[in-house]
């Protein structure tokens, strides 16, 4: 099942427990959810105001209209 999922953040939360910290992903990009896997670094190039979607892989970006996803 396909699904757009609006998203903003273009980095990981950082939770710092006791011995190290830990990233959890808040892009929606990374193949290890929910652990971030460095896959935002996507994000840097995007542009404010446009919506992108990513493809199953999120390896490659298809730039779509502004009112894409309602």
């Amino acid at each position: 099942m396909a699904r757009l999922v609006k998203l903003d953040a273009t980095g990981p939360v950082r939770i710092d427990p006791q011995d190290k910290p830990v990233f959890v992903c808040a892009c929606g990009l990374s193949k290890t959810l929910p652990m971030c896997d460095g896959s935002h670094k996507a994000c840097k190039v995007e542009e404010t105001g446009k919506v992108y979607v990513y493809d199953g892989e999120r390896a490659s970006v298809v730039e779509a209209p502004d009112d894409a996803g309602g």
